[in-house]
């Protein structure tokens, strides 16, 4: 009688990854190709600061080499030890075994090129508004700034804000403001007082625990970004395993998908200052947003890789 095959908890059977003999990888190459027919093979979803299966394969094996992944070409032909080699074989199994995303599994992703920690108690970032922010907030009369000079920014809101990436990069590029995020997550605040403190910006960035706004009192703000669930009912029953893997209160927005968003726009004008306004991303709600909101002078911003997923509204357009 043949033995069972092991499933997981949804079913389906546990992939295996066949043996690898001995010398038959030597090079981070030789690793990375490994590791891309691997994750092709198992159908994995990329959607977590990469999005094919090279770009993660290079992310898993220099993270796992303690090397940054701008710096693979360079090493790209070296030679990997018998006991590195055990180690990218098993971080590569875990991959296509738990489906988790692969920042869970080396705790760590990069925005903007600077490193964050992260684990299962965050989403991942892959927030658009990091790129806005430099492409959109520059000042200096470039074309298209929606704040004519970052330095004159004083007051900075994050919302929703997770591991604290987006509330870190508006620290850096805005230098004089003081930054608020807000969760109402208690272990999304400790990933995100752990990424504040290993970016040296504790003076600069406070944590709030809470729904939106509420833990801020009558605070006004120069900007306020937010990056709010906005998964409607029909995209949280097909998220792929490794999105679910990630914490559904970041992605629910509710039966539509904007259940957080409309909270948002009804309550921002009472905290911008005059002359402030909200950068929020939707995703791919656009159409929905716009038969919600057609009185608000919406502007879509577009970035390298989406169009029209994150909307600036000034504060003089919301009252």
């Amino acid at each position: 009688m043949a033995r069972a095959s092991k499933k997981t908890a949804r079913g389906r059977a546990t992939p295996k990854l066949a043996k690898v003999g001995r010398g038959e990888l030597i090079t981070l190459i030789d690793f990375v190709r490994y590791a891309v027919s691997r994750f092709v093979e198992a159908k994995l979803a990329f959607a977590h600061g990469t999005t094919d299966p090279v770009a993660e394969a290079v992310f898993l094996v220099c993270e796992a080499l303690h090397l940054h992944p701008e710096q693979f070409e360079v090493f790209a032909n070296t030679r990997v030890t018998s006991a590195e080699g055990k180690a990218l074989l098993d971080l590569i199994q875990k991959r296509v075994t738990t489906r988790k995303p692969a920042a869970y599994l080396v705790n760590k992703i990069y925005m903007r090129g600077l490193p964050f920690y992260v684990d299962e108690r965050v989403i991942v970032p892959r927030s658009f508004i990091g790129e806005l922010l430099d492409s959109h907030f520059g000042g200096d009369g470039e074309v298209g700034s929606l704040i004519d000079d970052p330095t004159a920014v004083e007051s900075v809101l994050d919302l929703c804000t997770g591991s604290g990436c987006l509330a870190i990069l508006a620290a850096h590029h805005f230098p004089n403001a003081a930054v608020d995020a807000v969760d109402i997550s208690k272990g999304a605040l400790e990933v995100a007082a752990r990424n504040v403190g290993e970016h040296g910006l504790d003076e600069r960035i406070t944590l709030h625990r809470g729904d939106l706004f509420a833990p801020l009192g009558t605070n006004k703000y120069d900007l306020i970004i937010t990056n709010p669930p906005y998964v409607d009912a029909d995209g949280m029953a097909a998220l792929p395993p490794e999105c679910r893997a990630e914490p559904k209160l970041a992605f629910d927005g509710g039966a539509d998908g904007l259940d957080v968003v409309r909270r948002i726009l009804r309550d921002a004008l009472d905290h911008l200052t005059p002359d402030g306004g909200l950068l929020c991303e939707i995703g791919r709600g656009r159409e929905l947003v716009d038969e919600a909101f057609p009185e608000l002078p919406l502007l879509w911003l577009d970035t390298e890789a989406s169009e029209g997923e994150v909307f600036w509204i000034a504060a003089a357009d919301l009252g």
